[in-house]
């Protein structure tokens, strides 16, 4: 959720800032993982919540927002090579006309999740970016590891937003709109 103003000031030093364009936390969805209590939710609520939310993953945090991990829908792909479980044509997915086979294989992954908890699966410890993080160089981790998404942290490791791919497309649509309006 890229939020805007019409105009984007000029960059400090000419440089745009991750701060500048990613998604605040108070926007976002997270998943809280309650060290003190030992409350950990389980992964099937979180891939409800990712379906709800039409999103494909969110950061795991504490009660104090400090950031422990990453869970999206990779890490429920991901029990499928966890787990031993190959292809005969070594393809993840099957062929498009066996559709019918590719929801049998999603329902088996969801299977494996059954109480199995966030805190078992997510990617703990996740790359992460600042807000005063070069755009640039935040969208180059994002190429070139091909994650969705960078969660931003504070000097504390508390989460203060998300910088994703659709954050970055946004930003460089929204530059290129501004530097035409200036060369007018």
């Amino acid at each position: 959720m890229l939020k805007r103003a019409s105009s984007l000031t000029a960059p400090r030093n000419g440089v745009y800032t991750v701060g500048e364009f990613m998604t605040r936390k108070e926007d976002l969805h997270v998943v809280v993982y309650n060290f003190n209590s030992n409350f950990c939710p389980q992964f099937a609520t979180a891939l409800e919540s990712l379906v709800e939310h039409r999103i494909t993953g969110f950061p795991v945090i504490d009660d104090d927002w400090k950031l422990v991990g990453v869970v999206s829908d990779y890490d429920l792909l991901a029990l499928d090579s966890i787990s031993g479980h190959r292809e005969t044509d070594n393809s993840m997915f099957p062929e498009v006309d066996s559709t019918w086979k590719t929801f049998n294989e999603v329902q088996k992954l969801l299977s494996k999740t059954n109480g199995k908890l966030i805190g078992e699966l997510m990617t703990p410890a996740p790359m992460v970016v600042r807000e005063t993080s070069n755009l640039e160089e935040a969208a180059r981790l994002l190429l070139e590891t091909k994650f969705r998404r960078l969660p931003v942290v504070d000097a504390e490791g508390k989460l203060v937003g998300i910088i994703t791919r659709g954050n970055v497309v946004g930003a460089a649509l929204q530059i290129k709109r501004d530097s035409e309006k200036k060369g007018r």
